[in-house]
């Protein structure tokens, strides 16, 4: 399996530089108009399906760019878009000759209007709101059209700031006539009890006037490169959803989010005027094991081990974490304005930081004298750098051995929310499950099928076995899950069908394609270069894996798969593997219909596909109103009904929830790991997709053990 998939990267790499491409001299935008001919380039050679780069496309991309850049038409106006359509049908043109006139002709624009509209949302929140006005705003902004001129514009975002205030002012208004002891129940300051209506107009108002001097100052910190990664991503988008352009920075994230580590201090920032602020501190971390350090000091200036100090005041966010970062055992020294006010320079060692929340966790759940186990699985991660390092697969054989030492009866593998990751992975947690056989097909473009078999007898874990997934359970998700169901290894609960996302990808660093580069580094793309299909051929592309038992959640009825994405490849099939299903003596028809005669009955589960309708229905209204009274009375019915289904999160399972051996040890030193755990705990004895995992698992132990009898007697 490692050397097949390693082939594969190899095959695409030399596949892409063997062919003619060569390093361009530009005499303008250099590094933009290198990064358009390579991009291009690599997505005609490697892409699984190429596209056409023809009218039709420059059609496309420029519809999507500007919708990209001014999604709610408060920006351009109906002149601009005219002149930016002489460019409409050229696009393609111009990406074939390596030009971007039509970007820099749009770019120039934005930052134009951009200015224009700082000094229109301040003019339009110096006069007050009238609440009192019947007026409406539709919210549908794919249907509205253009500004035809300036006056026209402002009006637009009279409307939509007025939009942005209303809930503000109703937050305030609702406790002008309350006493302190109500207002401080509500988090509110005895300040604003004291206000009067049109005190609490001016400060509605002045609360989205902050509101949007921090947008536009993050807009500020953004420069013309970021702006053309959202123009290549656009290009990049019509080949498919999954096709994405890493600038460099965002390809160190995307390292990090897969292999849950980095190099650093340990703490989340957020970029503030007086520096950058501390809003969360990464449990095991060197903030965490430091202590000085907490939530809400700013962090003001930034030296590296003894040197001078930069001030990071007024820097962007980015530049001074890329300063506060660094490799392990290195010293950082932080002048920090504490939450006291003090002044104070802490000087920490940087280590590597483990994001614990990336990782595979479990639990034992305890129903009367039974005991069962339950790992969750946020996403498929791995350290590409190293393998051996820290893997899903790995780390979820060791939870299982841990869970068989406390004498579980049955596994529950929780892929909610779970939205894939690596596929050599996946291949070798389903592995854990059978004997051994084939666990996906994958297929290049123009190439015959490759089958990714475990070929390792053993088994981790022969015993019954239920796989929780949602909507955005995704990709690697779905190949477990299509195999444990395929195999008949495993019950799988869920929503109607998963996310839809069967199509894999690689991540290309560009600098390995250009023979000589002066614009330092180019990124990477992450590239669609295979579809992979379940074992009995069919495809989850689009379709996604249908649950065993079907259970409504909060998704239901709101379109977030893949067949909801733009530029999604098609559903098909091709022959299946060979493979024999699981030999568990399970009868499954009975444990299903068992199940499902638990939901329909189940208050809980009504009640959350109650839930789900309301959230369908309002998403699908736009046309709100601006009148205060009116808005009241909307404000009042959602109340009402969110009111109504917050029952939902008093449920009880009556399950218990504890955590393993091992992690109980680890509690002495980490309260806040226990803190964590605790909570976790808690969601999960109101979680009724566990509950009726649990009930399942119970039916899979009695159904095996009475067919197993049964086998036994007719042999």
């Amino acid at each position: 399996m490692r050397k097949n998939l390693a082939y594969g990267l190899l095959a695409l790499l030399i596949a892409v530089a063997s062919c003619s491409f060569t390093n361009k001299t530009f005499e303008n935008d250099d590094k933009d108009k290198l990064l358009l001919d390579l991009i291009t380039y690599v997505l005609a050679k490697g892409h699984y399906e190429p596209k056409d780069i023809d009218d039709d496309f420059s059609v496309s991309v420029f519809e999507d760019f500007i919708d990209l850049l001014d999604p709610t038409k408060r920006y351009f106006l109906e002149e601009d878009i005219v002149e930016f359509e002489q460019h409409k049908f050229q696009i393609d043109d111009q990406i074939q000759n390596t030009e971007i006139d039509f970007f820099n002709l749009v770019y120039d624009r934005l930052m134009q209007r951009m200015a224009d509209a700082k000094v229109i949302y301040k003019e339009v929140l110096e006069v007050p709101f009238d609440y009192a006005k019947e007026e409406h705003i539709n919210i549908e902004y794919d249907e509205m059209v253009f500004a035809a001129n300036k006056n026209e514009l402002k009006e637009r975002w009279r409307q939509q700031l007025k939009y942005a205030t209303l809930n503000t002012y109703d937050s305030k208004i609702a406790h002008v006539h309350e006493d302190a002891e109500t207002a401080k129940e509500h988090g509110h300051t005895e300040d604003e009890v004291e206000m009067t209506s049109a005190e609490a107009e001016i400060s509605a108002r002045e609360s989205t006037q902050k509101t949007l001097d921090e947008f536009f100052d993050f807009i500020d910190d953004l420069q013309r490169k970021d702006w053309f990664v959202q123009y290549i991503n656009t290009i990049v988008d019509e080949f498919d959803p999954h096709t994405f352009y890493f600038a460099p920075e965002e390809k160190e994230k995307f390292d990090t989010s897969m292999s849950g580590k980095f190099e650093g201090i340990g703490a989340r920032l957020q970029k503030k005027p007086e520096g950058a602020k501390i809003v969360d501190i990464i449990s095991g971390g060197p903030v965490w094991r430091d202590a000085r350090l907490e939530v809400g000091d700013i962090i003001m200036k930034v030296g590296q081990e003894g040197g001078e100090s930069v001030d990071i005041v007024g820097m962007r966010l980015e530049d001074a974490i890329k300063m506060i970062k660094g490799p392990k055992s290195t010293v950082v020294d932080l002048t920090v304005r504490k939450i006291d006010g003090s002044i104070e320079v802490i000087s920490l060692t940087r280590d590597v930081v483990e994001l614990e929340e990336s990782f595979a966790k479990s639990a034992n759940i305890i129903k009367e004298d039974q005991k069962f186990g339950l790992i969750n699985l946020p996403k498929f991660y791995v350290d590409f750098t190293d393998y051996s390092e820290r893997n899903c697969a790995s780390d979820v054989a060791k939870e299982i051995e841990r869970l068989k030492q406390e004498g579980i009866e049955g596994l529950i593998l929780d892929l909610r929310d779970n939205g894939g990751g690596s596929l050599k992975t996946v291949v070798e947690m389903a592995g854990l499950f059978i004997k051994d056989g084939p666990i996906v097909q994958v297929q290049s473009s123009g190439k015959g099928k490759e089958v990714y078999d475990d070929k390792d007898e053993r088994i981790q874990w022969d015993g019954p076995l239920v796989i929780l997934v949602n909507e955005l359970s995704a990709s690697a998700s779905e190949i477990l899950a299509a195999a444990m169901q395929d195999y008949k290894r495993a019950v799988v609960i869920g929503s109607k069908q998963t996310f839809g996302k069967g199509t894999v990808q690689n991540v290309i660093d560009l600098d390995n394609i250009v023979r000589s580069n002066e614009h330092g580094n180019l990124g990477a793309i992450k590239l669609t270069t295979q579809k992979f299909y379940r074992i009995n051929g069919g495809s989850t592309q689009l379709e996604g894996v249908h649950s065993d038992i079907v259970v409504p959640d909060r998704y239901s009825y709101i379109d977030i798969g893949e067949r909801d994405q733009a530029n999604p490849l098609k559903w098909d099939k091709i022959t299946p593997a060979d493979y024999s299903s699981w030999g568990g003596h399970i009868d499954y028809k009975q444990i299903i219909a068992n199940s499902t005669k638990r939901i329909a009955n189940n208050a809980q589960i009504k009640l959350i596909d109650e839930n789900a309708r309301w959230i369908q229905s309002q998403q699908e209204e736009a046309v709100i109103s601006l009148n205060y009274q009116a808005y009241k009375i909307e404000v009042e019915k959602v109340k009402e009904k969110s009111d109504y289904f917050k029952k939902m999160t008093n449920y009880d399972s009556h399950l218990t929830f504890e955590s393993l051996k091992y992690e109980k040890e680890l509690f002495a030193q980490d309260s806040v790991l226990r803190e964590k755990r605790d909570r976790w705990h808690q969601n999960l004895a109101k979680d009724v997709y566990v509950e009726e995992a649990v009930n399942v698992l119970q039916d899979l132990k009695l159904n095996r053990i009475k067919n197993a009898k049964l086998a036994s007697v007719k042999g």
